[in-house]
């Protein structure tokens, strides 16, 4: 998997790679991968590939500013930093790549960033496959993100995930520090929802300790063509903890994009 890097977008080079299906399908839109709040391209692991090889579309995988390989992010982060990304980034991103009407993938943050652009700009988009999204700031998120900076504090997490950042202290408190903030607390994002136009499936696990299904049951009452997945036995990353399930059901979301589009 060799890496590239964007010339700057808003202040930073982004760094992706591109990986083509085994089998590439004709017509078939690229899907766009968007990590978690503290994740990168290498923490997907070999999942990307497995979604292309099983739609045969083209993934696009990239690290945010302050993430992987990416340049650094301006620190610390505002409350808006996710509406920066979707507003903005994004489709400045998907402009120089020239990347047209993909498909958006996007994990917890990224999800929400997925939103945030496709009802907050003009970017033309295929659909949205949203993986633990947030909408709103729930007491159970803030639990989580209280442990996750006790456990940075205290355990060999920082060791763990240096594997994947150049800057690992900037990535963590980058993401803990806002989501802690006060003023975060009334982070939302449902007004993006009605403007939405193309199709979502939202996949939530049911034992997820960074939100409930409430977020995508949500999504589902406002926006306008949304397919919910529940999964059990399933925590925050559904495509670690049920990648079968999550491939399956995007190769059936997907299948059914081309066909409409056919």
């Amino acid at each position: 998997m060799s890496a590239s890097k964007t010339p700057p977008l808003h202040g930073a080079r982004l760094e992706y790679v591109r990986l083509p299906a085994a089998a590439p399908r004709a017509g078939a839109p690229s899907l766009v991968f968007l990590h978690e709040g503290i994740g990168s391209i290498t923490m997907w692991r070999d999942f990307p590939q497995k979604v292309a090889d099983a739609t045969g579309c083209e993934a696009v995988v990239y690290d945010r500013a302050g993430y992987g390989g990416s340049d650094p992010a301006k620190l610390p982060r505002r409350p808006t930093y996710m509406h920066d990304e979707g507003l903005r980034v994004l489709p400045a991103l998907l402009d120089t790549l020239g990347i047209e009407r993909p498909i958006l993938i996007g994990h917890s943050d990224g999800g929400s960033i997925a939103l945030i652009c496709a009802g907050g700009t003009e970017t033309p988009l295929a659909g949205l496959v949203l993986m633990a999204p947030h909408v709103r700031v729930e007491d159970i998120s803030i639990r989580s993100i209280e442990k996750a900076k006790d456990a940075y504090t205290t355990t060999d997490l920082p060791a763990r995930l240096g594997k994947y950042h150049d800057d690992v202290d900037a990535a963590f408190w980058g993401w803990n520090d806002i989501w802690l903030h006060p003023d975060f607390r009334a982070w939302n994002i449902e007004e993006y929802l009605p403007r939405i136009r193309c199709p979502i499936l939202a996949i939530q696990g049911v034992d997820d300790e960074y939100g409930t299904m409430d977020q995508i049951h949500r999504i589902a009452a406002q926006a306008n063509d949304v397919a919910r997945v529940a999964l059990d036995a399933c925590r925050h990353s559904p495509h670690k903890d049920q990648p079968q399930a999550v491939i399956d059901a995007v190769r059936a979301f997907v299948a059914r994009l081309l066909s409409e589009s056919a």
